[in-house]
């Protein structure tokens, strides 16, 4: 399991290591035929900011050898906004007094006919965490809805148990989502005091049920804001590391969620730049040249065009965080802010414009 080699690492002397990186740390990263986690911590240290335009250049023609120049693209259908933990930075929180949403059947279909107007074929459900809301008999009725109109089916839900996953898989889900939010185990019990997720162990292990699972992809990140980008930046690509030796048949992806405005307000512990998260996507690109590397509307228009050309293979586009957003509730809770506000049409013109290819379907199951 993946605590017994988290556990071998201590917070403060990894972010020390990091931040004590030298020039010589980093050009001997950027000249490494394969990088090692060290390298890694170099490439993402205020040292590696210097070497931003060469570690750009090096991202840049990786990203186009192991991708060409293809954007995979999905949309978010947000189901539910019912949860039962108290997260500092979430709209959906539970102590937030809100009204609450849970799409029906029908509803369900709805929204799927809207999005898939839209030219989606890849779809990724997303819910508060309420295992009695929406628990597997929710989530089996609505695969069973969405399954035959969409070539590719994630999910970003509360963790479950592998028996669970194994059975999402069979039904046809090709990627679970989990974030850890922050691997700092005191910063995450401060923002998780109540709730299912508040078990910071039950979530740090959820890769490891999903892995044994046998589940196709696995998406990790952390919320950038909570706590020290760049330590939590080493501990995800850790992570990553730990799954790949260990699940080896198995996709993985990250994602860069910055902490956005939402209904009740949470002020970044810390700030990230644009300039930094263009870092921290190069450093990971170099790190592992074959990981997905996703991007969704939380970031401003302008800068996911230039993100699309720096190591972004996946993005969503005309997103919306609320249930029923597409269709019939358009006005409801959000459960962030997003920032690039583009119709569809906007963001597929803006690639193309760019030279790349949005893909909508490059695979499907055989039933």
């Amino acid at each position: 399991m993946f605590r017994e080699v988290f556990e071998q690492y201590d917070w403060n002397e990894v972010k020390s290591q990091i931040y004590a990186a030298t020039r010589e740390d980093v050009q001997a990263a950027l000249n490494a035929a394969t990088l090692s986690l060290k390298d890694f911590a170099a490439l993402i240290s205020p040292a590696a900011a210097p070497f931003l335009e060469q570690m750009i250049h090096k991202s840049t023609l990786l990203t186009r050898q192991r991708f060409g120049n293809n954007m995979q693209m999905y949309i978010p259908m947000y189901l539910s906004n019912e949860c039962k933990n108290i997260c500092t930075y979430c709209g959906f929180s539970l102590q937030n007094k809100v009204p609450r949403k849970t799409l029906t059947g029908a509803e369900i279909l709805q929204e799927a006919e809207a999005v898939k107007a839209l030219g989606f074929e890849h779809l990724l459900l997303v819910t508060g965490e309420d295992g009695h809301m929406v628990g597997m008999p929710y989530f089996r009725q609505a695969i069973s809805l969405l399954r035959p109109h969409f070539a590719q089916l994630s999910m970003e839900v509360q963790p479950m148990e592998e028996e669970e996953y194994r059975e999402l898989s069979g039904l046809g889900i090709h990627t679970v989502l989990v974030y850890q939010e922050t691997y700092h185990q005191a910063d995450y019990q401060l923002h998780h005091p109540r709730g299912r997720k508040s078990n910071f162990h039950y979530r740090l292990a959820t890769p490891d049920r999903l892995g044994k699972a046998g589940m196709h992809k696995i998406g990790l990140g952390v919320l950038i804001g909570l706590e020290d980008w760049r330590t939590d930046s080493f501990f995800t690509a850790l992570h990553l590391t730990y799954l790949e030796k260990q699940y080896w048949k198995t996709r993985y992806s990250i994602s860069f969620p910055r902490l956005r405005p939402f209904s009740g307000g949470l002020h970044p512990k810390v700030e990230m730049s644009d300039r930094e998260l263009v870092q921290l996507i190069c450093a990971y690109r170099l790190f592992n040249p074959d990981v997905e590397l996703s991007i969704s509307t939380r970031e401003e228009a302008r800068f996911r065009d230039l993100l699309c050309q720096v190591g972004i293979t996946s993005m969503s586009a005309g997103s919306r965080t609320n249930p029923g957003g597409y269709t019939i509730n358009r006005e409801s809770l959000e459960q962030f802010e997003i920032s690039d506000e583009r119709s569809v049409e906007e963001v597929v013109a803006s690639l193309c414009s760019q030279g790349l290819n949005p893909v909508w379907k490059d695979w499907s199951h055989i039933w």
